[in-house]
């Protein structure tokens, strides 16, 4: 759902064209999340569509699933719900395909043939009939029932240690109405609920699995009911998914296959893309990083190439309740030392292109409020200035500055090393002289991620492509991921009303009320998001990139010509 003033914002253009596919940096600055319109450049038009063509294989540079494939034991990183996007199914699901604008979440069926709301506090699913799991013990290729659907739920409620779990914490009970209908109750109305059932973590799983296995970490137990299975696992190398030939909608996935090579060198990557190694470009979400582009283009001919402005970018928790973070002044000095352009224009995947940041990621284009209607207050921390920040560092007693240890893992990415760099010198400029503690990417995730560090974390969000995210997990006392310690009751009260809001534009609201607040507080503090380049060969057909870790359902309806 966009509002009229977005509507206004939109511009496409058709992909190589010649037209730019960036805005000004006035511009970015004053259109904040709306600007995300201007960056959506739709795929070429074909003049006759060509028919869809069953058979090969999909082949991509993917992740290693460093902590696991338990999508209950971790939280939503791109390692794990990349690889499940292949192998499993969820009640709903984002649509996919060229007709969706890339940073809107539009819902359809997956497992659900159909729902009801037959009140604001009930939803009942009718399940799609002769659905099968796929064909590996102890599960056997049985067919899916309700009891599997509660099962999971139940599970992803009840299990210790889920850091997803508070997601769906409005859920009061899941009755099994009959062998294809499940009913959802919930303590109260909930305007996400359909849009976190769609998530890359809301994954339906197999009891058998579960008391066969303990839990759903080994490959072996990577059993669903998606468009391909796990056929092969070699750690650190490869991931093969092979077609499930009882998958639920007819005639699909078109492919045969996906092979997903795990490569961490960039450099590696980029050559086995150049050689033909694999179909899609060679970073996260199919991109190619835009000092890459001109090469790529001169060695593929016929490159197809999507620009879109990427859910994911840094974030910077402090500890509250520890000196100097109390002070908000201190916070503030923080946030406006950042030269995020000057990431922008650094950094390999942007090339000078791409948005800030407010509270919610401006890729989530319907619910990120623009710079320009932030309080004055808010927008001033989007504008750098080292002098008022370092003003405002004497003002709170550290007219000379700081120094501080900062937390961090050089896993996410060699460009993520670019842009921490960068923010750091960002820092010392304005006098916060940053001590960098660098950690294990899986010690990160499981440990830093909820709070366990001692003033400073810097990390990457972005995992979930749902507004709430940004505000529910990271904010509300007593939430793992809430990893600066906020507690600040106004502000809980403002976003448990807007989750307890279904009319969308009422809820939209509260949203930018809520994120015009946070803009003066500086509980959190915000990079920039680049505008990426997806790219992929002209024998790929009927695909379109999208924000989020659904690979698998991108690349479902997708197909490889002669």
């Amino acid at each position: 759902m966009t509002t009229p003033g977005e509507t206004d914002t939109f511009r496409t253009t058709l992909v190589n064209s010649g037209l730019p596919a960036d805005l000004s940096r006035r511009h970015l600055l004053q259109l904040g999340g709306a600007a995300i319109a201007a960056h959506a450049l739709v795929p070429e038009v074909v003049a006759a569509q060509e028919a869809p063509r069953r058979g090969g294989v999909f082949r991509l540079r993917g992740e290693e699933p460093t902590s696991g494939l338990d999508p209950h034991l971790v939280v939503n990183h791109h390692r794990i719900a990349t690889n499940l996007s292949f192998t499993h199914s969820r009640l709903v699901k984002v649509k996919a395909g060229p007709s969706v604008v890339p940073g809107t979440q539009p819902l359809e069926p997956d497992l659900a043939e159909s729902w009801s709301q037959p009140n604001d506090r009930t939803y009942v699913f009718k399940l799609r009939k002769g659905v099968r799991w796929h064909p590996k013990p102890p599960v056997n290729g049985r067919e899916l029932t309700a009891d599997d659907v509660k099962y999971t739920y139940d599970r992803f409620l009840q299990l210790k240690g889920n850091p997803n779990r508070s997601t769906l914490s409005p859920v009061e009970r899941i009755d099994v109405l009959d062998r294809s209908t499940v009913k959802f109750t919930l303590t109260e109305p909930f305007g996400w609920f359909l849009d976190y059932l769609a998530n890359t973590v809301t994954w339906i799983v197999a009891r058998e699995a579960v008391e066969h296995f303990g839990d759903l970490r080994r490959a072996e137990a990577c059993i669903g009911t998606g468009p391909w299975l796990l056929e092969r696992y070699e750690p650190n190398t490869r991931l093969t998914f092979v077609r499930h030939k009882d998958y639920f909608v007819p005639g699909l996935p078109y492919a045969d296959a996906v092979e997903v090579t795990v490569d961490e060198d960039p450099s590696s990557r980029l050559a086995s893309w150049l050689a033909g190694r694999y179909d899609f470009a060679p970073e996260y979400g199919q991109c190619v990083r835009r000092v890459d582009l001109p090469v790529a283009r001169q060695r593929k001919p016929g490159l197809r190439t999507q620009d879109f402005v990427v859910l994911f970018g840094a974030i910077t928790a402090m500890k509250l309740d520890r000196e100097p973070f109390r002070d908000v002044r201190v916070r503030r000095a923080l946030a406006m030392a950042l030269d995020w352009k000057q990431i922008l224009e650094t950094n390999a995947w942007s090339a000078g292109h791409g948005v800030p940041n407010p509270a919610i990621p401006a890729a989530l284009r319907e619910w990120a409020i623009p710079i320009d209607q932030l309080t004055p207050l808010g927008r001033r921390i989007y504008g750098r200035d080292v002098a008022e920040a370092k003003r405002l560092l004497a003002e709170a007693g550290f007219s000379a500055g700081f120094k501080t240890p900062v937390e961090a893992t050089m896993g996410w990415s060699p460009d993520y090393v670019d842009e921490l760099q960068v923010t750091m010198q960002s820092w010392k400029e304005a006098g916060i002289d940053a001590e960098l503690k660098n950690k294990e990417f899986g010690a990160f995730v499981s440990t830093t991620i909820f709070g366990k560090f001692d003033k400073l974390m810097h990390s990457l969000r972005g995992g979930s492509p749902i507004a709430d995210v940004s505000l529910q997990v990271t904010h509300i006392p007593g939430e793992p991921l809430n990893a600066s310690g906020v507690d600040d009751p106004k502000l809980t009260e403002m976003i448990r009303l807007q989750r307890r809001t279904l009319d969308v534009a009422k809820r939209r609201e509260i949203v930018y009320d809520i994120q015009r607040y946070l803009a003066e507080q500086i509980y959190y503090a915000y990079g920039p998001s680049v505008s990426a380049v997806a790219a992929w060969d002209p024998r790929v057909k009927n695909f379109a990139p999208n924000i989020g870790h659904d690979y698998g359902g991108r690349l479902m309806t997708a197909w490889l010509s002669g």
